[in-house]
């Protein structure tokens, strides 16, 4: 069996925020695909030192590795052939960017990239990028007597900076979570938020663009592909690493694992704890917020193991 292959990713924003993207050339696997510059780590070679060498050659670039951030590690299947894609965002280096290997590149908004135009494998990396550190989810008991309430406290989140609200709403009709969402729509547009239905493939069909669904364990298990275009999110709730793997099959956004600590509403559920959550993180192929007995003061510790933030519910409102 071939040996696994690490490559490293280099994903350098300017000043404007926007992220530079390679076209793999005529002839290599994925020709005409856009990815993230990089390449393979040579024999006894220190990745970011790799990935410093990689940009020099491919862009005339001088990166600091010292300012390199790891972004998110992507473990991955072409063929018969296994790769661990490393990315780092770069937001400072000296030089002009050139193309010195006569690859075309663009510098492109994240938020304005197609993931369908990109490699397979670098899709998650988008979406790491675009994703934020955050993931509020309204409380369960919520009464739909509380619509008014609940609009103010949502439109509110969105104008402070919230971009991935979760609407779980299990006491009130579905209709009644589609009109909410609706309402919030022109909203959560204007400021590039995202809203995620509960279970609910059909409402984030209907609403379109900002809507996508949070698609529950069983429904991730009787899925055989993706609920919703690429321009729509998709993520999944999971707790083991068989779903996390389903969830990569979807094509899923992300994912959320749970629970990392103890809750109150499943105290008799035993945490995965920190250390099994970064294991499973480290295997997963997409991004993954740490959900259960999380606050948002956690995010630090879960992007330290490999999460990309942290989801919550009670401790977030």
């Amino acid at each position: 069996m071939p040996a696994l292959m690490h490559v490293m990713a280099g994903v350098m924003l300017d000043a404007s925020g926007r992220v530079l993207l390679a076209q793999r050339p005529p002839g290599k696997h994925l020709a005409g695909l856009w990815e993230f510059p990089g390449g393979k780590i040579d024999p006894g070679e220190v990745p970011l030192a790799a990935l410093v060498r990689e940009l020099r050659e491919e862009l005339g670039v001088d990166v600091d590795a010292a300012t390199a951030v790891p972004l998110i590690r992507i473990p991955w299947r072409y063929g018969d052939r296994d790769l661990l894609l490393d990315a780092w965002q770069i937001d400072r280096w000296q030089g002009q960017p050139l193309s010195l290997e006569g690859q075309a590149w663009q510098w492109i908004a994240p938020d304005h990239v197609d993931p369908a135009i990109l490699a397979p494998a670098d899709r998650p990396i988008l979406q790491a990028l675009r994703l934020p550190s955050r993931y509020p989810i309204t409380p369960a008991d919520v009464e739909l007597s509380a619509y008014p309430l609940w609009l103010a406290r949502l439109s509110q989140a969105i104008e402070r900076g919230e971009r991935l609200l979760q609407l779980r709403l299990p006491l009130w009709p579905v209709e009644s979570v589609r009109e909410l969402a609706s309402a919030l729509l022109p909203l959560a547009r204007r400021c590039g938020a995202s809203l995620l239905l509960n279970g609910d493939i059909e409402g984030a069909r209907q609403l379109g663009l900002g809507v996508g669904v949070q698609l529950q364990t069983r429904q991730c298990r009787e899925l055989s592909e993706r609920p919703l275009p690429l321009t729509q999110l998709v993520g999944v709730s999971c707790h083991n690493e068989a779903e996390l793997v389903q969830a990569s099959r979807l094509q899923a956004d992300f994912a959320m694992l749970s629970p990392v600590a103890v809750t109150a509403s499943h105290p008799d559920v035993p945490p995965l704890g920190w250390s099994r959550f970064g294991q499973l993180v480290e295997r997963a192929a997409l991004p993954v917020y740490a959900l259960g007995g999380m606050m948002p003061v956690d995010g630090d510790r879960a992007r330290d193991a490999g999460g990309q933030g942290v989801a919550g519910i009670r401790g977030f409102w």
